[in-house]
């Protein structure tokens, strides 16, 4: 598709993967299309109120729950129209995109081999398998760091070797909140980062009593 000179280049969405520690960049996952619609959640952390204090009906414990929906769609139609330069989706379709968003929640093979060579040695405590700080990305001022707590494939057309050819991915996610990760990690200064930027929005626009109708505080 040909676009107009001089508009502006669209940024795409995706995912980063860093190390445990957050210091490499272990490979980055963009979206092929970004997602139409992206569905919030919040759950406010609060204080239970037990014992007849009431004063905890008005404390918050910590930053609320955030969850994220969002579908993603592979679709090989254009790079199939050009076969020439795009051999890999001409032999295999789109089961390479879909491969890079699944390893995002899949352990590697050799971790796994790893791991069933220390059970068969006796080793009776064994370390959950190393799982990389992923990094949702969407737009400069959304970096969050994120779980993925929900992952739903429908392909809906295939090549004449069966390749998939076009899907849509549905994914949950739960953003990782400073309750959730080590003070002074990556993952956690990218939440307090996010969480800065949407303190700075909020006090943009304060406007004043008179909007209500009062003339006073009520």
């Amino acid at each position: 598709m040909t676009s107009f000179p001089g508009a502006p280049k669209l940024l795409k969405g995706g995912f980063i993967e860093m190390d445990a520690a957050g210091n490499a960049v272990l490979r980055t996952v963009a979206f092929q299309y970004n997602p139409e619609t992206l569905t919030r959640s919040l759950t406010p952390r609060s204080a239970a109120a037990e014992g007849g204090d009431r004063v905890e009906a008005l404390r918050l414990t910590g930053p609320p729950v955030e969850t994220l929906r969002l579908e993603v769609v592979l679709d090989a139609t254009d790079r199939l129209e050009k076969p020439a330069q795009n051999p890999l989706t001409v032999a295999e379709g789109i089961s390479a995109d879909l491969a890079e968003l699944e390893m995002m929640i899949t352990p590697k093979a050799a971790d796994i081999t790893a791991a069933a060579a220390l059970a068969g040695q006796g080793v009776l405590e064994i370390l959950p398998l190393p799982s990389p700080l992923l990094v949702l990305v969407l737009g400069r001022n959304r970096t969050l760091p994120v779980r993925v707590t929900e992952f739903s494939v429908t392909e809906e057309a295939f090549d004449q070797q069966l390749n998939p050819i076009l899907a849509r991915i549905t994914l949950g996610l739960r953003v990782l909140g400073s309750d959730d990760l080590a003070p002074g990690s990556k993952g956690a200064e990218l939440f307090l980062a996010a969480l800065r930027r949407k303190e700075k929005l909020a006090t943009r626009r304060m406007p004043g009593l008179q909007v209500f109708g009062l003339s006073g505080a009520p």
